[in-house]
């Protein structure tokens, strides 16, 4: 029997949200939106069954696993891109800046200051995102939108850093529909960083939109989307 035969839920949800996705950016105009799987609620069979039906994109929010889950879809031959989508400490970002494809909640001087010394410690740029508190929450991280101009000049001390683009996640809200006004305003900053500062990338990032809002997401310019419970049904 095939490895994955018993994975082919995991098949049927993959190609079906790619589909989608694929179909709205080409309704809109766009070019591909790359969908970030994200799979902390996954297991590791459920993981490898991703790649191995086409995923390209992973996303952990956990350093260590993100670190693990990278080594093990290298040893069974799978050479997935792994994002770093989660709030990261300082102390953490050692484990996984040379397995890193990107890191999506750059959101202070001080992590940016530990993401610069791992670079250089590897040689490499390491390419990162900006994160947007766009909903103002004081639980939450991110630098609030009025102040990430002025966060970007502050980046120029760290030239181990590639900015690559712009995250938010948004509150927690009820529709997708809710989401767009942060949308919107995250799409602006994008734009305004773009104009001011530009991007170390011939592809700028807009990281916005996860299970309950990607479409809306899309709409409102996102260029990559961040997917978990969905791909996981059965």
């Amino acid at each position: 029997m095939e490895r994955f035969e018993n994975f082919r839920y995991i098949e049927r949800n993959y190609r079906e949200l790619k589909s989608e996705i694929d179909a709205l950016a080409k309704r809109l105009g766009r070019p591909p939106v790359t969908l970030v799987c994200v799979t902390k609620s996954g297991s590791d069979e459920e993981l490898l069954a991703l790649a191995h039906f086409g995923a390209t994109d992973m996303g952990e929010n956990r350093p260590q696993e993100a670190a693990r889950r990278k080594a093990l879809l290298l040893e069974n031959g799978y050479t997935a891109n792994m994002h770093e989508i989660g709030n990261l400490q300082t102390n953490k970002v050692k484990l996984i800046a040379d397995q890193c494809t990107l890191i999506h909640s750059l959101d202070s001087l001080s992590l940016a200051k530990e993401i610069d010394k791992q670079a250089k410690k590897l040689g490499r740029k390491i390419p990162v995102l900006l994160e947007i508190n766009s909903g103002r929450e004081e639980n939450k991280g991110g630098i609030l939108p009025e102040d990430a101009l002025a966060f970007c000049e502050g980046l120029k001390d760290f030239p181990g850093l590639a900015l690559s683009g712009v995250m938010t996640m948004g509150p927690n809200l009820e529709t997708s529909e809710e989401y767009r006004p942060y949308f919107k305003e995250t799409k602006k900053i994008f734009d305004a960083i773009a104009e001011r500062y530009g991007y170390e990338t011939d592809a700028p990032v807009l990281s916005m939109g996860m299970s309950d809002s990607y479409v809306t997401a899309i709409e409102e310019g996102a260029t990559l989307v961040r997917v978990g419970r969905r791909l996981f049904k059965k």
